[in-house]
């Protein structure tokens, strides 16, 4: 029987996976098409171009202490303590804080102390929220509805079910956070973290204001850059021994009596293991780019069920005008317009634009001299696969965004910016049709549908952020750590038979 297990993809979960596996004695070799760790955690002209906000640090703490590393060691972080700020026109502006009190202080001043007090209401709705779902979904290896129920009830009882109930899944975030402000910029603000996972606030469930409570309890600045995360878990993964090839595209998957039994490389070399972990968007098995054997592994995900994709603007230009800190958020004047036109094919005619100064810390400071590094991120369609944007969409998308930057009084010049589509996304994850998040958190059972670690070919496993818990910097870690801990399980699970009964092994599970 081939040993080891081979990992397809280096992202963050991916990345995870194999730390985890080789700190347990796993042989592991990482297969990686680009030429570099990371997957969407990736650099552009020297700048951060994937996930820039790093929460749930002790995800990372955990996950370093069972490989045996310290995180703070490898990755010098420093919370922030301006989570980051908000402009709707040029006179209209709203710093959040780590503190809540500073929060609620800024949010009186900007709308009132009756807005203040609905703060401080919802941030404990976000917090019940993120505790009543932390342990029986986000870190359950492939939660059900009934399961979430029963689980609940049998671990906290009737207050543990009273509090599901409490928590509004079958609202939609737009109408729950309605019900906490009445001043609509601040619905606005807050219905903006569904884009975390790729969603729109109109259909997303009210659970996704977990997020507001996952950022109140810690944004963290990463010393050289969110990629440095990407390349310390390299680093940790290969002290443990794990083997990297970068460079080098997977094929196909190899299988033998419908068990994962390795894959094969563009380059027609065969690489047998035990077990694959796929760290790659489930859509691109089902829909055969690793060939006919992966295919039936997960279900396909309809066009119309992707998450968001969007349009990115990365590198250097000088910023005028408005104090620019580490994070920055340009809103639109019509947030419903903005989600009907995502939803109708094509890119916001306004859109909300979020700036990623990374020259910049997470407070007022003196600004650069000179160009510094920015990312600009517009939502839109994810529909690269079949719709690209033509230069003139392009072209329009792209003097939006800088129309919206300037309405808020900031106006960039001598940008070099490199400008990054859906297609562009497409072409470096394949089968999403630019889609960043996988399956939308649209509806009430969206969460419960994504794929688990496990699929229905015996041998394969998936992680990464289109798996659960979800999408984030820290989901993909937890799905990676799921992966592996799915896998080991069913390896401990196979006990090798009697040889005058027949060859091979036989599942105890």
């Amino acid at each position: 029987m081939p040993e080891g297990t081979i990992i397809v993809g280096a992202g963050i979960g991916g990345l995870v996976a194999a730390v985890l596996l080789a700190a347990r004695g796993e042989p592991v070799t990482v297969i990686e098409r680009a030429p570099a760790p990371g997957g969407k955690m990736r650099l552009l002209n020297g700048v951060d171009a994937g996930p820039t906000v790093l929460t749930m640090k002790h995800v990372f703490d955990e996950i370093f202490d069972e490989a045996g590393a310290d995180f703070d060691a490898a990755v010098p972080t420093a919370p922030a303590h301006i989570l980051a700020r908000h402009a709707w026109g040029a006179h209209a502006r709203l710093d959040l804080f780590a503190d809540p009190a500073q929060s609620a202080d800024a949010i009186g001043t900007f709308a009132g102390a009756a807005e203040a007090r609905r703060f401080t209401a919802f941030l404990a709705e976000a917090k019940l929220i993120h505790d009543t779902l932390e342990q029986p979904f986000l870190r359950a290896e492939s939660p059900t509805q009934f399961g979430l129920v029963a689980g609940t009830a049998a671990t906290r009882g009737i207050g543990g079910l009273a509090n599901l109930w409490r928590i509004r899944p079958y609202a939609t975030m737009w109408r729950a956070l309605g019900r906490h402000f009445h001043d609509p910029r601040l619905q606005q603000l807050f219905g903006r973290y569904a884009t975390y996972s790729g969603s729109s606030p109109f259909l997303a469930p009210a659970t996704l204001m977990l997020i507001a409570h996952v950022e109140q309890s810690g944004v963290w600045l990463v010393e050289g850059g969110m990629h440095a995360i990407a390349r310390a878990l390299e680093a940790l993964a290969r002290g443990h021994g794990v083997v990297f090839r970068y460079g080098e595209p997977v094929a196909g998957l190899l299988t033998v009596d419908g068990r994962a039994r390795g894959v094969t490389l563009a380059s027609g070399e065969r690489l047998e293991a035990r077990a694959v972990v796929f760290n790659g968007d489930p859509s691109a098995l089902a829909t055969g780019l690793l060939g006919p054997h992966a295919a039936p592994a997960t279900p396909a995900l309809p066009p119309a069920q992707r998450s968001l994709s969007a349009v990115t603007l990365t590198g250097h230009a000088t910023a005028h005008g408005f104090a620019l800190l580490r994070h920055n958020v340009f809103f639109g004047p019509d947030y419903a317009r903005e989600f009907a036109d995502l939803a109708a094919g094509h890119p916001p005619r306004d859109p909300t634009v979020y700036v990623c100064a990374q020259d910049r810390e997470a407070a007022d400071g003196p600004a650069p001299t000179g160009p510094e590094r920015l990312h600009l991120i517009v939502n839109a369609p994810p529909r690269g696969d079949t719709h690209p944007l033509t230069p003139t969409e392009i072209a329009s998308c792209e003097q939006r965004t800088l129309d919206r930057l300037a309405a808020c009084g900031l106006t960039l010049s001598s940008p070099a910016l490199t400008i990054t589509t859906p297609t562009d996304f497409e072409r470096l994850f394949p089968g999403t049709g630019g889609a960043l998040y996988g399956r939308a958190s649209h509806g009430s059972a969206a969460a419960f549908q994504r794929p688990g670690a496990r699929t229905r070919i015996p041998g394969l496993y998936l992680a990464g952020g289109a798996t659960h818990p979800g999408a984030g910097v820290p989901m993909a870690a937890l799905s990676g750590r799921l992966a592996a801990t799915a896998l080991l399980r069913d390896h401990a699970s196979i006990r090798p038979s009697l040889p005058k009964v027949m060859n091979g092994g036989m599942s105890t599970r």
